[in-house]
């Protein structure tokens, strides 16, 4: 079977942008920029976003380009015989899933809120009155379960068209909706009575006033975990769309584009929430309900809440349909690697995500009395740590030890892989920083991960973990003796 490409260099930056730009920019990044500290926060957010997620999307285009193979069989392509690389594709396969099981329910909410803003329901309600809306609609399971359906259709439906009929056209209408409406509602902040105490906060760094609430290492892990976690790294959702382009041009161009498209995003959804906080008197560090809850009592007492209210949601909900619609065409394109066609992909796998997704939407009504991480938690939670903390890091670190290794892939054919075409190149001296330093950047993230959320000892973590490196080379070192064993 031919393989498909878009039809445009175009297609292919804006739909792996839409898969990196989800609610991680317009929901998480606000709210995490509100509690540590504003501008200051931001400016240490985006050196690691340099200095971690973009060599990690470089190699996740490589493998994919180099391979023209999705997640579950480009290791398999590229692995040097003998080895057992092709066990890697267990992480993106479950991965890609894993994130469809709870971004569907989320996806849902969008589009709930875009309705109610719409339909005037949202209308004159005070703070209590917003949030208990909210918790309504988490405690009804038709409605959770009926919006979460609405987003997988409409997911489906498109990738069905193919990549160059669906994906790729709707994702380029979407985007570009997308940021004009962001543009739109960053212009209409601009003139709020609280737009120069907002915009002071996001772009003037006040160190100071930070470190009063937070010390120094917990801004750092969270800038550090929000640059890693804004791109859905390590579970394959972007090596695909590496496999539908051309070698014209440099990957390193390529995943300059997506994180500048991807940090656009985030740093405009700032730029529209803030000055809103402090117009009216909302908390910018009032944490996960920020967008939910806040700010549609925001919107009640702002002149035409209504129409602005809409605008925010129809981009919100268009910023979670881009990712929804990426990790779907992921998720077909892994059954089409193993011969499946395309409509038998999309009617096997809309089922099965309808089917796995009920958890999530149900773990706030239904299945409320299984609390995982203790009282207040949810199955959301449960699958959440599962991604964020243990599926993204941990296929973050096998990409780039498969690019790195000379066990593996390697880093010649990587570096020739990153480097083909016309653009920015990778320089050589960052051999070994990709090499040695950041799988150690990596192992400390998942270490955190755990730390934070099971309350295991770091002093008993720390070594085990930092052994998984040294041990796969010596493991890796063994198969290729025997390899040179056999042939003598």
């Amino acid at each position: 079977m031919k393989r498909e490409k878009f039809s445009s260099r175009l297609g292919f930056v804006l739909i792996s942008a839409g898969c990196a730009i989800g609610l991680g920019n317009v929901w998480r990044f606000p709210y995490i920029t509100g509690q540590y500290g504003g501008a200051a926060f931001v400016i240490i957010y985006l050196i690691f976003l340099a200095i971690l997620g973009l060599p990690i999307m470089t190699m996740e285009f490589s493998v994919g380009r180099a391979s023209q193979k999705s997640a579950a069989r480009s290791f398999e392509v590229l692995e040097p015989a003998g080895t057992r690389w092709h066990w890697t594709k267990l992480v993106p396969l479950l991965g890609n899933y894993m994130l469809m099981m709870y971004y569907t329910t989320v996806g849902g909410w969008t589009l709930a809120y875009f309705w109610k803003m719409i339909s005037g329901s949202m209308d004159h309600l005070d703070t209590a009155q917003v949030g208990n809306a909210f918790n309504e609609l988490l405690s009804d399971p038709a409605q959770q379960v009926g919006w979460m359906l609405a987003v997988t259709v409409i997911g489906f439906l498109i990738c069905s068209r193919g990549l160059k009929g669906g994906v790729e056209k709707v994702s380029k209408y979407m985007m570009s909706l997308l940021f004009v409406i962001l543009i739109v509602l960053v212009i209409h902040s601009f003139f709020l009575d609280g737009a120069k105490e907002g915009l002071s906060f996001y772009l003037i760094p006040d160190f100071k006033s930070a470190l009063e609430n937070y010390s120094l290492g917990e801004i750092l892990f969270a800038a550090l975990g929000q640059s890693f976690f804004t791109l859905s790294l390590g579970i394959g959702a972007l090596a695909i769309f590496g496999s539908y382009i051309d070698k014209q041009h440099s990957l390193v161009s390529e995943s300059v584009n997506v994180v500048l498209l991807d940090t656009t995003v985030a740093f405009l959804s700032g730029l529209v929430i803030f000055p809103a906080c402090f117009t009216y008197n909302v908390d910018a560090g009032s944490g996960p309900g920020l967008i939910f809850v806040t700010l549609p009592q925001t919107f009640s007492e702002m002149a035409g809440g209504r129409l602005w209210g809409a605008l925010f949601f129809m981009f919100l909900a268009f910023a979670a349909l881009t990712t929804v619609i990426a990790v779907f065409e992921n998720i077909i394109a892994f059954a089409m690697d193993f011969g499946w066609t395309r409509k038998k992909a999309v009617l096997v796998n809309i089922v099965a995500i309808m089917i796995l997704s009920l958890p999530c939407a149900l773990g706030f009504n239904v299945l409320s009395g299984f609390q995982p991480f203790g009282a207040g938690t949810t199955v959301q939670d449960l699958e959440d740590f599962i991604l964020s903390n243990t599926l993204l890091p941990l296929g973050s670190l096998l990409y780039l030890l498969f690019c790195t290794s000379r066990y593996a892939w390697g880093w010649d054919n990587y570096y020739e892989e990153v480097n083909s075409g016309k653009g920015l190149k990778l320089p050589r001296w960052t051999k070994g920083y990709l090499t040695y330093i950041l799988p150690l950047i990596i192992i400390f993230i998942l270490i955190q991960g755990f730390i934070e959320k099971l309350g295991f000892p770091a002093n008993y973590l720390l070594p085990a973990l930092c052994l998984i490196y040294p041990l796969y080379l010596l493991l890796q070192a063994r198969i290729v003796y025997k390899k040179k064993e056999q042939k003598q």
